[in-house]
């Protein structure tokens, strides 16, 4: 009987060690993981879990929000700090920008400049932009022209994107596919299978998986996002394998390297 030398032996036991563990390796490293998470390796285009319907296409303003209003004709108007005015600083396309921008306050009422409050909760973007243009024109300018932006609508993306973080929902119907664009595409580890969006109630949110790989993803009206969505990209199995490798070749190259001396000095000495 041909007995196995002792570095054989070792080299086994990792080698068995790393196929129990690279099974789950993508798991480990990907982010807000769900029971059903497992549809991705088969889902042909989009498939949602606790759906909860079609959202309006079209935001409603709400208390809280926050307005910034561009006067394009007369940027002194629209433009200029009030009483109620603040400055944030929100995070876009991986980029800070300071925003002056006007909140809605609990009785509904928006505090503009020159023109004072106007009634803009529970209109959509378009419904109050014509609402305060009005105004400006019936109290003080001519023909104005309005721009307005609710700056605290936003997404998150998280994973094998170009980049991550948060960014502004800065128009109505805003697609899965534009947000991407602005985050620089997606990474060449990227599983494009594995794309979920997570909406609604955090306690028992709605997800939306996604394949990326089937043009006839993009026709599906879950993909037009809604504020506080969650979009989360995991990598290939192949590349997050990799990664594991990596960093489990790190630790076990030193050992090898003592296991090996051992093994050299017990056969010299023997």
């Amino acid at each position: 009987m041909i007995q196995k030398h002792p570095i054989f032996k070792f080299n086994l036991f990792l080698f068995t060690s790393i196929i129990l563990f690279s099974c789950s390796v993508r798991k480990q490293h990907s982010l807000f993981n769900a029971p059903s998470d497992i549809v991705t390796d088969t889902i042909k285009q989009v498939y949602v879990v606790n759906d909860q319907g079609i959202s309006d296409a079209y935001y409603k303003i709400k208390i809280s929000d926050q307005l910034a209003i561009r006067n394009v004709q007369n940027p002194e108007f629209g433009a200029t700090a009030s009483g109620s005015s603040s400055t944030l600083s929100n995070t876009t396309s991986g980029t800070s920008q300071n925003i002056l921008s006007y909140p809605v306050e609990p009785d509904g009422m928006v505090n503009l400049p020159a023109i004072g409050k106007v009634e803009v909760v529970g209109l959509t973007r378009r419904e109050a932009t014509i609402k305060i243009q009005d105004s400006y024109k019936q109290k003080l300018l001519k023909d104005p022209i309005i721009e307005l932006t609710i700056v605290n609508l936003k997404v998150t993306l998280l994973g094998e994107f170009g980049k991550q973080g948060n960014f502004l929902l800065e128009k109505d119907n805003t697609s899965l596919i534009e947000i991407i664009g602005e985050a620089s595409g997606i990474t060449k580890t990227a599983d494009p299978k594995t794309l979920k969006i997570i909406r609604g109630d955090r306690s028992h949110p709605e997800i939306i998986y996604v394949n990326l790989t089937d043009i006839n993803s993009l026709a599906s009206k879950k993909l037009i996002l809604q504020n506080n969505d969650i979009i989360v990209l995991q990598p290939t199995k192949g590349s997050a394998l990799s990664e594991k490798l990596q960093s489990f070749n790190n630790i076990v190259q030193p050992l090898l390297v003592v296991v090996n001396l051992a093994v050299l000095i017990f056969t010299v000495t023997r």
